[in-house]
């Protein structure tokens, strides 16, 4: 009798502790287009909280970006992971991600406009508390928050971990009202030393209040677990770099948001 009671027990509180981390998906718009995005929170905190925007790779908002709202949930922000793309528009392919992402970098003025259109969401979920509010983007995300940033939104700060470092208006650099960290792989070919080097006159001349990490060892996409272990592919997971973002963004925020 026991026994079975205890494996009861142990049932309740395993389904309890599922339910502790909500997923909702969230319809929204961008002039005329529809967006499915991912509101995360733990439902068991209670009141505001501070709210972070996850935005993702050049192969749109999936499984990958969900388990980062999760872990960013379980850490008590409020999160919504953003859909840059529209709804439905997941690209399957290497070559079909790399054309759509292009999209955005080269017409920096949407890309803007649908990362304002993420944040208002955020802002207006019951559970976020509006004077506390970051962002954090991988890859082309990463080149997605540091336009956020670029576009002088009302966020407390921002976090690229192996995005694109390059703007085409490095100017707008004094619109910033945020603080910038930056988590790059020293090895990584798509974002090369001439670009990184831009990306830090950018932050100088703006007068940013800005952190730019380097990772050895590192290449491109070193968050991402799906990216194999082969650097001389220049797109590897590097799991002492992610570790260690992984901290450097918990230590950016704490300081925000204390």
């Amino acid at each position: 009798m026991r026994s079975a009671l205890f494996s009861i027990l142990v049932l309740m509180t395993a389904i309890q502790a599922r339910g502790e981390i909500i997923f909702k998906n969230v319809e929204y718009k961008q002039g005329g287009t529809v967006l499915e995005g991912l509101s995360v929170y733990d439902n068991t905190a209670s009141g505001i909280r501070p709210g972070v925007l996850v935005f993702h790779q050049w192969k749109g908002l999936g499984e990958y970006e969900k388990k980062r709202a999760e872990m960013l949930a379980k850490l008590g922000f409020n999160v919504f992971a953003a859909d840059i793309y529209g709804k439905g528009v997941r690209p399957e392919t290497m070559q079909a991600a790399a054309e759509e992402a292009g999209k955005y970098k080269k017409d920096r003025g949407l890309l803007r406009a649908r990362v304002q259109a993420a944040l208002e969401v955020l802002q207006n979920h019951e559970f976020t508390d509006r004077s506390r509010i970051g962002a954090v983007g991988y890859c082309f995300g990463g080149t997605s928050v540091l336009e956020l940033a670029r576009s002088g939104a009302p966020v407390a700060g921002v976090v690229s971990f192996h995005g694109g470092l390059s703007s085409p208006t490095p100017e707008d650099a004094e619109h910033i009202k945020c603080k910038v960290l930056a988590l790059h792989g020293a090895d990584d070919p798509n974002v090369p030393p001439a670009e990184v080097s831009g990306f830090e006159q950018e932050m100088r001349k703006g007068h940013v209040d800005w952190q730019l990490v380097k990772y050895g060892g590192a290449v491109h996409s070193f968050t991402d677990w799906n990216a194999g272990n082969d650097n001389s592919k220049g797109v590897a997971y590097n799991e002492k770099a992610d570790r260690r973002s992984w901290e450097a963004m918990k230590q950016f925020f704490n300081e925000l948001f204390q």
